[in-house]
């Protein structure tokens, strides 16, 4: 999963991506300090797979990954090339995922570049770019499709959509939000649409906030527009997150503990970005490697088989699976088979987030 990090400059994003992923990216107080994308691979905290450490003692520890993209800021204009914003809306294009830090906190030392915070005018200034990029590519595949219809009377329907659409970009819509169902995503094909692609808006807040984000105002403001568009929302504070990078393993939790929060701005976002994108993560355990695989919710068990090797899928006989919830209470894997808690599953099993397999095969 590849999660871009875009906002308006100055918002908090370098800073934050520097406490997901300790990259020490370059962060200031002025635009465009970012300029080619910083990227960063974290590995997705899953006490699940703690847990079979511990039984296995492993040689090998691998979790499942996010990439993380630092897009520098987008401003009015970006869709014209203002701020170099054609290069930055071209890494837009190579995401999953867009993960959207809209400046929640107010600090006079720290410059607004619309002037004041207003999260809602913030996330209508980057839609309004995105959109204005979307429309240049409709536009290119309305007139192509209006040529062939000349001759082809069958791509009507696609032209009906993109119309459609583009009526709706017009009215500031972005293409997330229009309600677009499967027949629709088929005939607008693969036109790389940055308005398609889902969003979790990232409320960047005050220390102050922390605890209780829903008392900021806006937060609220922010949480309603997700709420109303079925975009994810997390409320963080970069400048914590930048604080709790820095700890070791045994403090992060103690540390949590004093703020009032449960877990960290990281794992909220990627909870989050797990939850909006339909990803679940599976297990395989032994000795050799303990490890966590992220595939689609609905997955089945032989194309699950094939994320870990193509010879997998292609010989796949059946699968033995064992919830890691079942497996925990055993305490063993042996004590879990003896109870009758590890399961044959063959070719129609969907894959459930949490199992432990062992696929068998043979090619």
């Amino acid at each position: 999963m590849k999660i871009g990090i875009v906002g308006l400059p100055n918002v908090g994003k370098s800073t934050l991506f520097n406490a997901l992923t300790s990259a020490r990216a370059e962060s200031a107080n002025y635009p465009f300090c970012t300029i080619d994308p910083n990227i960063g691979i974290v590995p997705v905290p899953d006490r699940r797979l703690d847990y079979l450490a511990e039984m296995y003692h492993p040689e090998k520890y691998t979790p499942a990954t996010i990439e993380f993209v630092d897009i520098a800021g987008l401003v009015r204009g970006a869709s014209r090339g203002e701020g170099l914003g054609n290069k930055f809306l071209s890494h837009i294009r190579e995401v999953d995922a867009i993960a959207h830090v809209v400046r929640c906190f107010e600090d006079d030392n720290i410059i607004h570049v619309e002037g004041g915070v207003d999260p809602l005018r913030d996330v209508e200034t980057i839609d309004t770019e995105l959109i204005f990029a979307d429309m240049e590519l409709l536009e290119r595949r309305i007139d192509r499709v209006r040529k062939a219809l000349k001759g082809d009377r069958t791509l009507e329907p696609e032209l009906d959509v993109l119309l459609g659409l583009m009526e709706k970009f017009n009215a500031g819509i972005p293409a997330r939000a229009v309600g677009l169902d499967e027949k629709d995503m088929e005939l607008l094909g693969d036109i790389p649409l940055l308005t398609l692609k889902p969003v979790i808006y990232v409320a960047n807040i005050g220390e102050d906030d922390i605890a209780a984000p829903a008392e900021n105002p806006h937060y609220l403001k922010l949480k309603e527009r997700a709420n109303a568009e079925g975009a994810g929302i997390v409320a963080v504070c970069a400048e914590v997150e930048a604080e709790i990078a820095e700890l070791e393993p045994g403090e992060k939790s103690a540390f949590l503990s004093e703020l009032g929060i449960a877990e960290s701005g990281l794992d909220s976002l990627i909870s989050a970005g797990y939850s909006l994108l339909g990803l679940i993560s599976f297990l395989t355990a032994g000795p050799k490697e303990v490890r966590a695989w992220t595939i689609k919710k609905g997955t089945k068990a032989p194309q699950a088989a094939g994320k870990i090797h193509s010879d997998f899928e292609r010989g796949f006989i059946r699968a033995e699976v064992v919830a890691f919830e079942d497996l925990a209470r055993a305490g063993s894997m042996s004590a879990a088979r003896e109870a009758g808690l590890i399961r044959s599953e063959g070719k129609d099993y969907v894959i459930k987030d949490g199992d432990v397999v062992l696929f068998r095969f043979n090619v």
